[in-house]
């Protein structure tokens, strides 16, 4: 008299619910690499309520020990202007996005400004949002 069990095991995986998982973790791995920031320089920003709006084509920064930087790369103070003049070329409505430190002397901060209005560069001062 053979037996023969009623409870039949499966041999099959079953890839759903790793699906699932993997898709939960690009989610989430998508939504925190939008929030990373993409300057990689600390800078303490002064606050403010508005928000930049202008499309960012290049971005100076200042930082407490008042070294200048065009994208990341370090400038001199006296080179500023021709690393400008050179990155932005011919550009149509050329944009800058001014990022400088809150411990920065306010001459500073006007010397870029100035260059931007002496070769008719649209400048915003990047601020921290409230």
């Amino acid at each position: 008299m053979a037996l023969k069990s009623r409870n039949k095991v499966s041999p099959n995986f079953n890839m759903s619910s790793m699906t699932d998982i993997v898709f939960l973790l690009l989610i989430f791995f998508m939504l925190t690499s939008t929030l990373v920031s993409p300057n990689a320089l600390k800078l303490l920003l002064p606050n403010s309520k508005s928000k930049t709006l202008e499309k960012q084509t290049i971005s100076i920064s200042i930082n407490k020990e008042i070294d200048f930087y065009i994208n990341e790369d370090i400038v001199l103070e006296s080179n500023l202007e021709n690393e400008l003049r050179k990155l932005i070329g011919a550009e149509i409505e050329p944009a800058i996005i001014l990022h400088a430190d809150k411990t920065v002397a306010i001459e500073h901060v006007v010397k870029v400004m100035d260059i931007a209005y002496r070769n008719k560069y649209k400048i915003v001062l990047a601020t921290k949002p409230n």
